[in-house]
């Protein structure tokens, strides 16, 4: 599936303008390191890179590395998962997790947030996108294998309970489809 994934966005990628704004407007101006976590073939990293950002992309799919290193260079992209990462404590400024959380199942997210906790410093900034639901975690068929809906509300109380402050909240319809609807929340480290 790497490649129909590259696919969706080569040649002319172009983020909502809410997207874009809630990512540079969180990690723009970080002082320090900011990793893409489940960088997919680059796209948010290099965009990142294009605001001054000293940006690392990091994915677990060969290809997407290999595709982001051809296509974007400038930014640093290196081969790893968010589950298993070799950082050291507060040695971060930001976090972009944009859908790398999707396919976790739920008893798993509060360990991988509580990491993303443990690497920002005091001052550190997620921001973080995921599906939304009205009223429960759902699990769903994805083209890759299962992945989870959030109620918004529920996402923030995990976020919070790993450490972070909710800083600004966004809640979108994909316009293609209307059965689907995703949110992002940026959030500082408390």
């Amino acid at each position: 599936m790497s490649e129909q994934y590259i696919a969706l966005f080569d040649g002319g990628w172009q983020a909502h303008v809410d997207d874009t704004a809630l990512v540079g407007g969180h990690l723009a101006a970080l002082e320090g390191t900011v990793l893409d976590l489940g960088c997919g073939p680059g796209h948010w990293t290099a965009y990142l890179h294009s605001l001054g950002v000293d940006v690392t992309g990091i994915d677990l799919v060969p290809e997407f590395i290999d595709h982001a290193r051809a296509n974007f260079p400038g930014p640093a992209f290196r081969l790893g998962s968010m589950t298993e990462l070799d950082v050291p404590d507060h040695s971060v400024a930001g976090v972009l997790s944009w859908y790398s959380t999707i396919h976790l199942p739920p008893q798993e997210l509060d360990h991988v947030l509580t990491e993303f906790r443990r690497m920002l410093t005091p001052s550190g900034r997620l921001v973080i996108g995921f599906f939304d639901s009205d009223d429960e975690v759902a699990e769903f068929d994805h083209k890759i294998l299962t992945a989870y809906r959030w109620p918004v509300d529920e996402f923030s109380a995990r976020l919070a309970k790993a450490g972070f402050t909710e800083l600004q909240r966004l809640q979108q319809q994909f316009p293609d489809r209307p059965d689907r609807r995703y949110a992002a929340i940026a959030a500082s480290a408390t």
